[in-house]
């Protein structure tokens, strides 16, 4: 059942795919349709999801930071294990 309150997310025409070192990366910038900020969100090839603590005034803004990060820190920074932080699973 869908729930017709709910907003709907927005997903921005600058989310793309890059190649970083030989490795794919998914930038997916989105926001809620009444938010005004987005939120960056970078994936890697082993479906690992990066999503920043900072909002974004515009969708451009989180494509570069993106793409800063990305070049800056290299594709091995976002795969290795100190960064994430995995999910409890159920007993």
């Amino acid at each position: 059942m869908i729930d017709e309150d709910e907003p709907n997310i927005v997903t921005s025409g600058k989310s793309q795919r890059v190649i970083v070192d030989g490795f794919p990366f998914s930038i997916e910038i989105y926001r809620l349709e009444t938010d005004k900020t987005w939120t960056l969100e970078v994936v890697d090839h082993e479906g690992t999801s990066h999503v920043w603590d900072d909002q974004f005034l515009s969708d451009k803004d989180a494509r570069n930071e993106a793409l800063k990060a990305i070049e800056e820190d290299g594709a091995l920074a976002f795969m290795r294990g100190d960064n994430v932080i995995p999910f409890k699973r159920p007993e």
